[in-house]
Order: structure tokens, then sequence, then C-alpha cells
């Protein structure tokens, strides 16, 4: 039982991942677009796109942004943390490296890393730092429920976990 339980995991968070690099990095581009962004040649106003400053967006979102539809600031907002939500939550039932915090802390930061990285090098839209705080901040959440079975668990008296 546990075997299928890990193979479903596994297609599970395969499938997952597939979703949000299209989300992250295909979300406006066809096929020929996407080609077309291997070119590597960027000018300066390209790199005046990218926010490098960290809770710039956020404050901007939160605070200043009154010309934008509150909606699409609170989706923006949210839909970064939401999206890794998954990802925290499927990581410790799929792998005993990932049972604490710190470890899906750092594993969700560096598959947000690598999409925002793959977003600059290749032009699939805009680098954020600020994406980077929200989708970890998502994995942590994600994790939450996980550790709270686990704790109930023990608590319990049975010696076997959720995350096992």
């Amino acid at each position: 039982m546990k075997i299928i339980m890990k193979v479903g995991l596994t297609i599970t968070l395969c499938f997952y991942l597939l979703v949000l690099s299209k989300l992250i990095l295909f979300k406006y581009l066809i096929i020929p677009d996407i080609i077309s962004h291997f070119t590597f040649s960027y000018d300066g106003y390209f790199w005046n796109r990218h926010n490098f400053i960290p809770f710039k967006t956020i404050t901007y979102y939160l605070f200043l942004a009154n010309d934008i539809n509150f909606n699409i600031r609170v989706e923006n907002l949210t839909g970064n943390i939401i999206g890794f939500v998954p990802f925290g939550f499927i990581l410790p039932l799929l792998s005993s490296k990932f049972h604490s915090i710190k470890e899906v802390t750092v594993a969700t930061f560096s598959l947000s890393l690598t999409f925002e990285l793959l977003q600059l090098i290749f032009r699939f839209g805009s680098f954020d730092i600020d994406d980077l705080i929200l989708n970890t901040l998502g994995g942590m959440i994600g994790y939450i429920p996980i550790k709270l079975v686990n704790i109930y668990i023990h608590r319990g008296g049975q010696q076997k976990s959720v995350m096992d």
C-alpha cells in the first residue's frame, strides 16, 4: 500500500509541477512565442521590468495601487501564495528528507527561485523578488496541516507518522 501511495504522490507532484510551469512560465505564450524567447537578445528596457527590491510589489499592491482593481491585486498576492501550498503539502508526504519546516522552506524557495530565474533568463515574464517571498510562504503554509496531523498522531500515543 505504501508503494502505491508513493507512486500516486509522485504522479501528483509531476502533474502539479507541469500545471505550475504553465501558469508561471507560459501563461501568456503560445509555442512560436516560446521558441522566440530563446534568442538571448536583451535590451535595456527588459531589465527595467523586474523587481529586485524585497516587499516593493507587495507594498505597492497592498497600499499604493489605487489605480489597479482590488480583485487583481488580491489575486496576484494570494495566487503566488496558493500556487505553492500544494508543494509544501506533497513534499513531506513523498520524502522523509522534508520532515521539517526548514527543509520544506528551502525546497520551496529553490523551486520558486528556479521559476523566477527562468523568467528572467528566457523572458517568459518578469523576475520579482516578492514572488519568491510569497511562493515560499505558500510552501510553508502547505506544510502546516501535515505537521499538525503528525503532532496530533504522536500525542494520541500512536507511533506511526503521516509523513512516513
